[in-house]
């Protein structure tokens, strides 16, 4: 299994659970694990493959999100990683963190939820934007080279221009070396379209970043959850589906910047 655990220099080291998307892999992360590290150096990252993605690829695929949140804390424990965690996930992965932060509030000090949709706070056609359909179903009912798949992947979840060939030359050796299998896909695809999040906020300070040129998911589904919840919420101008690739920076200083406004908030309480 694919667990990649780097450490800051501080004192007090923080523990963040990094959870992908859709048929995404730990390694998806690019250089986003380093630049976050940098930027909160008081941070152990640790990135999991969910079942299925990645060097789990050959598992089956839960068809249930909170079966997917109950392999990840299980395998933490297993590797002797104690909460509690911090948890910073995108798309489907932030539908495992939401699960799990619901089930386990014990384990969950913080959640960072970048471009997520969930049930019942926004319409399935703001879940996943039409324009999407079309390629998606391609992906899904023909198939195509791991080229043709990567490239439009990236299309979908990306506005990067300057290193995107470079991006899609590591993604298409991703796929070579771990591929997902097309059941697996439709597997995690029904998890995400089943899973209904809790009508009240989790009890665990939340932060939503999302993207205002996001080409699969509106930023619509963000605010509507951050009304519901009553969590702060940071909306990027211009970057794509995939915050961290577009502009990996400024996801880590919205984190640094909100973890120091609620510690402070805890000091002066």
């Amino acid at each position: 299994m694919h667990l990649r655990s780097t450490t800051g220099t501080g004192d007090t080291v923080k523990t963040w659970i990094f959870l992908r998307g859709l048929t995404r892999e730990s390694r998806h992360w690019g250089d986003f694990v380093d630049v976050f590290r940098r930027t909160m150096p008081d941070s152990r990252v640790v990135t999991i493959d969910l079942p299925g993605n990645g060097s789990l690829h050959r598992l089956s695929s839960p068809s249930d999100v909170r079966e997917m949140a109950a392999y990840c804390r299980k395998t933490l424990s297993r590797l002797g990683i104690e909460p509690p965690y911090n948890l910073l996930a995108m798309s489907l992965g932030a539908m495992v963190a939401v699960a799990w932060a619901h089930a386990c509030p014990g384990d969950v000090a913080r959640c960072v939820l970048i471009n997520t949709s969930l049930r019942p706070f926004s319409p399935f056609y703001k879940r996943l934007r039409p324009r999407s359909y079309l390629p998606l179903l391609k992906l899904a009912l023909f198939g195509g080279s791991g080229r043709e798949w990567e490239e439009r992947i990236l299309a979908l979840t990306s506005r990067l221009r300057v290193g995107a060939a470079d991006v899609l030359d590591s993604w298409i050796v991703f796929r070579t070396e771990y591929p997902v299998t097309r059941k697996n896909a439709w597997r995690q695809l029904r998890a995400a379209a089943r899973f209904r999040a809790p009508g009240d906020s989790l009890g665990t300070p939340v932060l939503i970043l999302a993207s205002r040129n996001d080409g699969l998911v509106h930023a619509d589904c963000s605010r509507a959850l951050a009304r519901a919840w009553n969590c702060a919420i940071r909306i990027h101008p211009r970057a794509g589906h995939d915050i961290p690739l577009d502009d990996g920076p400024w996801v880590a200083a919205r984190v640094r910047e909100w973890v120091a406004r609620s510690d402070c908030a805890c000091d002066a309480e």
